[in-house]
């Protein structure tokens, strides 16, 4: 149905859970355009640095529907729901991108995604879908990262193998 540009994350045993999470996109959807892994700091709260990616699959699932799968794939790598929004995580993917639309609907969904302000979801996303215009600012991806703040800082890459 549409091209999703999906933004991943974890601080909690962050190669496992990133792992498993691509398989598991691998496995649902086919062919999966991944980016380098980055750390990041944590962003909203005081906790351990993140592991950070992007990916782009082609969903035959509208955005709601995309949107509760990743969620059942979260909640199956133990993602805690309860505590405050800005915290450890063993995997948080969000859709960032759903071709162009731009949309809101439950399970805090948006589209764009709001994150994408934050170098740990711009610079993944960049580097694989760096002529990507964003529906809102109409801005590429690669133009809006040479602009962002981060840039002359950028987060180190760290080596995680896919396959």
């Amino acid at each position: 149905m549409g091209l999703a540009y999906l933004s991943l994350g974890s601080n909690v045993e962050p190669e496992r859970h990133l792992r498993a999470a691509v398989a598991a996109l691998r496995e649902r959807f086919g062919d999966v355009r991944l980016s380098p892994v980055y750390r990041t700091r944590s962003v909203g709260f005081d906790g351990t640095d993140f592991l950070n990616s992007a990916a782009v699959i082609d969903s035959d699932l509208d955005p709601l529907a995309l949107n509760d799968w990743l969620h059942a794939l979260e909640d199956a790598h133990g993602r805690d729901r309860s505590g405050p929004r800005f915290s450890d995580r063993t995997l948080d993917i969000d859709i960032v991108f759903y071709d162009d639309l731009v949309m809101q609907g439950p399970g805090n969904l948006r589209l764009p995604r709001d994150e994408l302000k934050h170098a740990f979801v711009l610079l993944p996303l960049a580097d694989i879908a760096p002529d990507k215009v964003d529906p809102r600012s109409g801005q590429r991806l690669d133009a809006l990262w040479r602009v962002h703040p981060d840039r002359a800082a950028p987060p180190d890459v760290v080596a995680i193998d896919f396959d």
